[in-house]
């Protein structure tokens, strides 16, 4: 890991097309601008995250049913109505 010191207004550069620049820095926060191609995906750690464990709670929830349906069409029991299943 690099690790550098910049004061506001100072850039890093990464590659040929990405530039990190400090726009302010208070208290124990630093405010950083990322001009960078659109094709370049930027996103914040805890955000990705916090969808990846959601996806991975939804998909844990919808298996067992999911399941249970695969079961029934496998042994040529007619399947419930989507109305008759509990609201998520």
């Amino acid at each position: 890991m690099l690790v550098l010191t910049r004061k506001s207004g100072e850039q890093i550069l990464i590659g040929d097309d990405i530039v990190i620049t400090v726009l302010d820095s208070r208290g124990d926060g630093v405010r950083i601008g990322i001009d960078a191609p659109r094709g370049v995906k930027i996103q914040r750690h805890e955000v990705l995250r916090a969808v990846e464990e959601a996806n991975v709670a939804a998909s844990a929830a919808a298996l067992p049913d999911a399941e249970d349906r695969i079961k029934a069409l496998l042994a040529g029991r007619a399947l419930p109505p989507e109305s008759d299943k509990p609201a998520s």
